[in-house]
């Protein structure tokens, strides 16, 4: 199974930026490689539901919830096996736990059924 660990969040005041990084491993030799998957980003707040932020396909295609357009950007390193969520203009409803995500097939199927679950996450705060 694939191991994702996220990293970069922190506490920052409205406007403020940060990038969050999500680096893959755990691959099988002769199976799927990182520039092969679909990769994204989740966040949950206390009394929310998780909620999908971005995605990034396997191509470089990506896609934003509409809280986030224009503020928000994914990208990938596929040498580094990493996908990055850079935050910029945060605002206080941004505030959540941050999870990354893998999807091997694509078109909204994610390989784990609640993404927002079992996972590290980072947190974002933003204040006031």
């Amino acid at each position: 199974d694939l191991r994702l660990m996220e990293s970069g969040g922190d506490s920052v005041q409205a406007g403020g930026s940060l990038r969050l990084t999500c680096t893959v491993s755990g691959f099988t030799f002769g199976g799927f490689t990182f520039d092969e998957i679909h990769m994204g980003w989740y966040r949950q707040a206390p009394g929310k539901r998780c909620e999908l932020v971005s995605a990034i396909s396997n191509t470089g295609s990506t896609d934003y919830t509409d809280s986030v357009k224009g503020r928000f950007t994914i990208s990938r390193d596929n040498a580094k096996n990493r996908v990055y969520l850079q935050l910029n203009g945060l605002k206080p409803e941004d505030t959540a736990k941050y999870y990354c995500a893998a999807s091997h097939e694509g078109g909204g199927a994610w390989d784990s059924l609640d993404p927002c679950y079992g996972g590290q996450g980072t947190q974002v705060t933003v204040t006031s």
